[in-house]
């Protein structure tokens, strides 16, 4: 047999090298970022005032002096503040024409009153400026953003310019996601500076229930039994008081995740269309509804944890203790409550389903699990059995709470359980969506849904302009 004299070698001896790009500026952020470029084959130049190569620069790379390091590439990566941006002014024309990439960051939100890259675009007219980059920080760079965001927001006016920026982000093994032109740069640099945005509401209204609940148990468990029996049960403070504020607090805040939905459907219904803003208060309500479950979900596993110690609690086990031994005293054993050990362990049974229930509603809201699926299987796990969780949730509350809201001593100084507080939300949002789903309700409102409107604009306009001509 011949042999093929074409023959494609396994290895090249021809490196993997991209084009050089040059990073104004040699501070955390701008060595960092080098650095990773330089590992993914890039050939970085660093511009700096002082051309003089420093230790912490990343070997292999090359510090020239600003004019000159923008000479060697048609991107230029800007890492100084905007405090600085004055000596760009004296490089405008060697600029021109060029990618100028702004990572910067102001101290507070809306500091000034434009964006740093719009200001930029104003201050290099000739430049074709991309905000990118001011969302990844100098430590997620070396560590290889393993356990930081991947993701990258670039916007700009140029689209080619943009793309090239793009690139240079997927090599860096980072998602670049296109923000649009450069108007949105005030949001972009907005954004690293917001303190958990989307929780904030959630975890002060999570800390203000705890609050309220706490005390409120203090006074009625403790305060209560001091004042009229001299007894001291501060002991309860520490595991019993807690365990009561904790399932209390979950049932709310779960109450809660449904509850705009519900008011957004009354409003829709009242309306008579879809194409109308919710108020503020409802639309930050419904943005946050994840979030509202997450910390309710927080509350259930601590509420469970308590749970599990009751045990081995010495309050616990001097009560069964004494229990057993006044048996013994009196000779006497009683019998079996077929009600009660009925109702004790379907309040556990519901309760466990409840609670299996919520940490499925949690994990399908982690984004690597709501990402593989559909919408429809998010929009069941998440509407139907969000709601399913509800009722068991309430119905374990209420099976819990038994006959025992109809005795007067359950009321000290006429204050009712918590557990009785914790069933009012619930039970109003499970009772306006019984009347939701009734189908004289719930036709109209999926007409609304999809598109159908009580008074359409052209034929209130037609309308309209035929009482003028009448009068």
């Amino acid at each position: 047999m011949e042999k093929n004299s074409t023959m494609i070698p396994l290895t090249t001896d021809v490196p993997n090298k991209k084009e050089t790009v040059c990073i104004f500026g040699t501070g955390d952020f701008a060595r960092s970022l080098g650095h990773k470029m330089m590992q993914c084959g890039y050939s970085i130049v660093f511009g700096s005032r002082g051309a003089q190569t420093s230790s912490l620069i990343p070997e292999g790379a090359t510090v020239l002096s600003h004019a000159e390091a923008a000479e060697t590439s048609g991107v230029i990566i800007l890492a100084v503040h905007r405090t600085h941006y004055s000596f760009l002014e004296n490089l405008r024309e060697v600029l021109r024409g060029k990618v100028l990439v702004d990572v910067s960051n102001n101290l507070k939100i809306n500091q000034y009153p434009e964006s740093n890259a719009e200001y930029l675009a104003q201050l290099l007219p000739g430049s074709k400026v991309v905000k990118a980059f001011n969302t990844v920080s100098a430590w997620a760079l070396q560590s290889g953003a393993l356990d930081a965001s991947r993701q990258v927001f670039v916007c700009g006016d140029d689209s080619k310019s943009k793309e090239k920026v793009m690139e240079i982000v997927r090599s860096l093994g980072l998602t670049p996601l296109d923000k649009g032109s450069l108007l949105a740069a005030t949001e972009i640099e907005n954004y690293p500076l917001q303190l958990f945005p989307m929780w904030k509401y959630p975890i002060y209204l999570s800390l203000v229930l705890s609050a309220f609940t706490f005390f409120y148990c203090v006074v009625r468990d403790v305060v209560y039994t001091y004042a009229k029996q001299q007894v001291d049960r501060s002991f309860l403070i520490a595991i019993s008081i807690p365990n009561r504020v904790c399932p209390a607090v979950a049932l709310i805040l779960l109450a809660l995740v449904y509850l705009p939905g519900i008011f957004a459907a009354v409003l829709q219904l009242y309306r008579g269309t879809k194409y109308r803003r919710f108020p503020d208060w409802l639309d930050k309500w419904m943005l946050c509804r994840k979030q509202l479950g997450l910390v309710a979900l927080a509350y259930a596993f601590l509420h469970v944890l308590y749970t599990l110690v009751i045990p081995i609690r010495g309050y616990v086990r001097w009560r069964w203790n004494s229990y057993v031994i006044a048996q013994v005293l009196n000779n006497k054993t009683e019998p079996l409550n077929n009600e009660r050990a009925w109702m004790s362990d379907s309040y556990v049974s519901l309760g466990i389903l409840g609670f299996f229930l919520f940490v499925l509603l949690g994990i399908t809201s982690l984004p690597s699990v709501s990402n593989s699926v559909n919408w429809r299987e998010f929009r069941f796990v998440q509407s139907y059995l969000g709601y399913l969780t509800l009722v068991l949730c309430t119905a374990h509350t209420l099976v819990y709470g038994g006959k025992r809201f109809l005795n007067a001593g359950t009321y000290p100084w006429c204050l009712p359980s918590v557990y009785i507080l914790s069933l009012i939300i619930p039970c109003i949002v499970l009772a306006m969506k019984f009347f939701l789903i009734f189908p004289c309700i719930d036709r109209p409102l999926t007409d609304i849904r999809q598109g159908w409107e009580r008074t359409p604009k052209g034929i209130s306009q037609t309308n309209s302009s035929h009482c003028r001509s009448a009068v």
